[in-house]
C-alpha cells in the first residue's frame, strides 16, 4: 500500500519535530492534538525551523512552502485519521495513555492503515494488540530534535510483518532518516544505553566527583560525544528521562535503578529546557544560561 496521508497524534515537541520530517517529505500530514494553542505553538515552529533551514541555504524555498501547504492542524481525532495510511502516536510515555489512543484510533482509522508509536522504551507489541492490528504496528523511534537528527529506530513487536517493517523503512528514508531495525525489548538499544549514561552521570553529580558542567565536557571532548548527558538530560526532558528508567528498573532490573538526585529534581519540576531550570537554567528560547 501506497503511503500519502500521515497523521501524527501529540503537538509536543516531538509530534512537532515527526510532522515537519513529514509534511517536508512530500506527505500530506495532519497534527492532531486536543489543545488547539499546543497546535498553534507547534505550526509556529515548525515554520519558524523551515524558515531557518531556507536563511541557512540548506532547504529551498519552494520545499519549505510545499511543506507548510501540506500541514493540517486538527482538534477532532475522527477527522486526523479518517484518511491516514499511517497513524504516528507522539503521545507522553505512559502506556495506558497510548493505549487507549490506538483503542479511539481504531475507530476511526481506514482498516489498512498502519499504526506506529514514537515509544523511546515501552512494549511496541502490547500496544499493538490494544490497537487490534498487530501485523500492520511498529515503533518508530524517533530522536530529538526530529528535523535535524539522522537517526530512526524501527521497532519490530512479536507480529509486525515484513511488509510494515518494509513499508515504515521507506517512509523514514523519505524523510531522510537512517533506519535501524531493532527487537521489541525494553528500551530498545538507543535509550538502553543513553538511560545508563545520564543516570551515572546523576550518580556522579551526586557523588561529587565533579560539576556537572565538567563532567558534560569531559564525555564530549574524551569520549567525543556531541552533547554531555545533563545536556542531553535537559533537552529530551528529565522527567522523560526518569520514565524511562523506572520502565527499564522495573522490567530489566537494579542496574536501571534511578539516581535519588534525578528524582529530587523532577519532584522539583526541573525538567529541562522546557521548564526553563534542569541541571542548567533556559531563556525562553530554550537557550543555556551562563552559570
Amino acid at each position: 500500500m501506497e503511503i500519502v496521508n500521515i497523521a501524527v497524534l501529540g503537538a509536543g515537541t516531538m509530534g512537532r519535530g515527526i510532522a515537519h520530517v513529514a509534511a517536508l517529505a512530500g506527505y500530506e500530514t495532519e497534527l492532531y492534538d486536543v489543545d488547539s494553542a499546543a497546535l498553534a505553538r507547534a505550526e509556529e515552529t515548525i515554520h519558524k525551523n523551515l524558515d531557518k533551514g531556507v536563511a541557512l541555504g540548506k532547504l529551498p524555498a519552494a520545499d519549505a512552502a510545499g511543506a507548510k501547504t501540506r500541514l493540517v492542524l486538527d482538534t477532532d481525532l475522527a477527522a486526523a485519521v479518517e484518511d491516514a495510511d499511517l497513524v504516528i502516536e507522539a503521545a507522553p510515555e505512559s502506556m495506558a495513555l497510548k493505549i487507549e489512543l490506538f483503542a479511539q484510533v481504531a475507530r476511526f482509522a481506514p482498516s489498512g492503515a498502519f499504526f506506529a508509536s514514537n515509544t523511546s522504551s515501552l512494549s511496541v507489541t502490547e500496544m499493538a494488540a490494544a490497537a487490534g492490528r498487530p501485523a500492520r504496528f511498529a515503533g518508530m523511534h524517533f530522536f530529538n530534535p526530529v528535523h535535524l537528527m539522522k537517526l530512526l529506530e524501527l521497532v519490530r513487536g512479536l507480529e509486525t510483518s515484513d511488509d510494515t517493517v518494509a513499508s515504515l523503512r521507506e517512509v523514514g528514508e523519505r524523510m531522510g532518516k537512517e533506519v535501524v531495525v531493532v527487537r521489541d525489548f525494553p528500551g530498545f538499544a538507543t535509550s538502553r544505553i543513553n538511560a545508563l549514561i545520564g543516570n551515572e552521570a546523576f550518580r556522579m553529580l551526586e557523588q561529587g566527583v565533579a560539576s556537572a558542567e565538567d563532567i558534560d565536557r569531559a564525555i564530549k571532548l574524551g569520549l567525543n560525544h556531541p552533547m554531555g548527558p545533563f545536556e542531553m538530560g535537559d533537552l529530551v526532558g528529565l522527567d522523560v528521562r526518569l520514565a524511562i528508567l523506572e520502565h527499564l528498573h522495573a522490567t530489566l532490573g537494579e542496574t536501571f535503578r534511578p539516581s535519588n538526585l534525578l528524582r529530587q529534581y523532577v519532584q522539583a519540576g526541573r525538567f529541562g529546557r522546557k521548564a526553563g531550570k534542569g541541571v542548567y537554567e533556559y531563556d525562553p528560547e530554550g537557550r543555556k544560561l551562563e552559570s
